[in-house]
Parts: C-alpha cells; sequence; structure tokens
C-alpha cells in the first residue's frame, strides 16, 4: 500500500489538452486550480481543491512561451508546498533549457542545472520527465527523477506497418542509444550522422552518414524536432545514399519558424511526433505531420509512481 492516501493531477496552461487526456487514462478528475496573468504581466495561481496530505502531480511542459510556463510551474509548485501537500511531483514533458547542459563555450551558462536548482528550491519532491535531451541532465537534480521514454510509444506505430528492409537513423553519435532500442525493436541496422553546427545559430551541416542505407526504408529518430534543418539534412543525405523512402519520429515538436513548411518539402514522407507540447494549427500546416499521444504512458507512470511501483516494466522490449 502507499504510504499516500489521495492522488491528486494538476495542470497549468501550458498543455491542458494533454492533462486532461492522462487524468481520463489515470481515471481520476483533474484538480482544480487557478492560473493566469494579471494585467501588470505577473502570474497568479489558487490551489482550489484541497491537497493536505495528497501525492500531487503538476504536468506542465516548458514549451512556448517556455519562460511564462517555466514561472507557472515554479509558483505552482510553491502554492501546493504551502497548502500542505505530501508530495509534489513535477511532470515536465517538455524540459526547456535541456541543450544548455554543459560549458561548451566561454562564459556560457548551464542553464538545465540552474532550472534543476528552481525547481527543487521551489519545493518540487520529484520530477517526471520525458526523453530528456541529455540523459546526464538527471544528475542536475538532488529529488529523483523518473525519465520517461518516447520509444514504446513510437515502436507501437511503426510495427503494425510492417515496413520492409528498415534502417534507423540518428542524425549525431548522441542519438545512437536511442536508435539501437528502435532497431531492436523493429529488427532493423542502424546508420548515424556525423555533424557539424556553425556557432550557437548556424548552418548545420551533415558531414557523413556511417550505415549501410541503399534500398531500405529509413526512420530518422530523435528528441527534438525545432528547425527540422538536422532531420531534413539527414534525410537528404539518405536519399543521396539510396534509400527508397523516409520517415521522421521526432518527441518534442517545437518547431520553430518555418520548420512545418520545410518539411513540407522535404523529402521526408511523414513525421511522427508526440503532443509533449501541443501543435495548435501547425497541425494544418502540413498533411506529413503524425501526432501520437503520450497521454496513457504519463498516466501509467504515474499511477505506478504514487503506488510505489517500478516504472522500468513500461520500457521493455
Amino acid at each position: 500500500m502507499t504510504m499516500y492516501s489521495k492522488l491528486r493531477i494538476f495542470t497549468g496552461n501550458a498543455n491542458k489538452e494533454l492533462a486532461q487526456k492522462v487524468a481520463k487514462h489515470a481515471g481520476i478528475p483533474l484538480s482544480r486550480a487557478e492560473v493566469f496573468k494579471f494585467s501588470n504581466d505577473n502570474s497568479f495561481v489558487k490551489i482550489i481543491d484541497n491537497v493536505r496530505g495528497a501525492d500531487v502531480f503538476i504536468i506542465q511542459p516548458t514549451c512556448m512561451p517556455v519562460n511564462d510556463n517555466l514561472m507557472e510551474l515554479l509558483i505552482m509548485i510553491d502554492a501546493l508546498h504551502r497548502a500542505s501537500a505530501a508530495r509534489i511531483t513535477a511532470v515536465i514533458p517538455y524540459f526547456a533549457y535541456a541543450r544548455s547542459d554543459k560549458k561548451d563555450q566561454p562564459r556560457v551558462p548551464i542553464t538545465a542545472k540552474l532550472v534543476a536548482n528552481l525547481l527543487t528550491t521551489a519545493g518540487a519532491n520529484r520530477i517526471i520527465a520525458f526523453d530528456l535531451h541529455a540523459e546526464q541532465i538527471q544528475g542536475f537534480f538532488d529529488i529523483p527523477v523518473d525519465h520517461l521514454s518516447m520509444l514504446p510509444i513510437f515502436l507501437n506505430y511503426f510495427k503494425p506497418l510492417n515496413l520492409k528492409n528498415i534502417v534507423v537513423a540518428s542524425p549525431d553519435t548522441g542519438g545512437t542509444q536511442r536508435a539501437r532500442w528502435l532497431a531492436k525493436g523493429l529488427n532493423a541496422s542502424i546508420a548515424i550522422g556525423d555533424k557539424r553546427r556553425q556557432g550557437n545559430l548556424g548552418s548545420i551541416e551533415l558531414l557523413n552518414v556511417v550505415g549501410e542505407v541503399k534500398g531500405k526504408t529509413a526512420i530518422i529518430i530523435d528528441d527534438i524536432i525545432d528547425s527540422a534543418r538536422s532531420a531534413i539534412n539527414m534525410a537528404k543525405a539518405l536519399t543521396k545514399e539510396g534509400a527508397t523512402k523516409i520517415y521522421c519520429a521526432c518527441t518534442h515538436p517545437v518547431l520553430s519558424g518555418d520548420a512545418v513548411e520545410r518539411i513540407d518539402q522535404s523529402q521526408i514522407a511523414e513525421c511522427v511526433v508526440t503532443d509533449s507540447i501541443p501543435l495548435g494549427d501547425k497541425k494544418n500546416r502540413s498533411a506529413k505531420l503524425k501526432q501520437l499521444s503520450i497521454g496513457s504512458l504519463l498516466a501509467q507512470a504515474i499511477l505506478r509512481v504514487h503506488k510505489e511501483e517500478s516504472i522500468s516494466v513500461l520500457f521493455k522490449t
């Protein structure tokens, strides 16, 4: 039996639709909170339901507007802490600033560590993150972190398609482990891209593709699709090397700027993403975009954490 008698799920304004799906799959209604901005641009939170002694989960990706959604999350944690919640878990499907995870240049911050400190200081007792850009970010926290993966969702999507002669391709060496996991589930080979970025906002140059792709159906796998340049350059390289059809699977659809239009004009036949970030009107701007839900997986993870059960069983192939 769990030591927590009451389970509560809250959400800010970042992704209410996902939170509603999670609550539905978990079999409990969303708890009530007022979360809004005053006319002076200050965020305000008021917890409506009683949370004294409760095991509370806040579903709030820190997607655009990043700083507003992050501040909402911090204030909600503080409000719940002061309302005597027994345990507060921040469920962050998309963790902003994750790419600022190291000092790779002189005089730059490690913002991912700063955000981890802010969440802990605000009063979070636990973090549930979804497909962090770098797994070592878990070590930035001094509280437990459950790191979920989109891979079972993508595997369940691609397996029934019965694609033949598959190669799973990572745009860079950092995604090799991700590519290997999906390739194992699909009984496929892997290919790795060797890319180089010119400066912080510079162009991305793909130098080489390591692996046999000629005559194969390629699935590009990555954690974030932002400007979409990495995925599109990889698709071009795979086509040049002889791949016959190209899919793309990315967890977090940031899709900044004209990324959707780039995808629509690329060699990518279908771009599969999750609802860790709401697509809004971007969903209708390209027929190539396919969105899968992480709601069921997050609900299972929340229920298992609440019952003090293992969540690693959710990711066994």
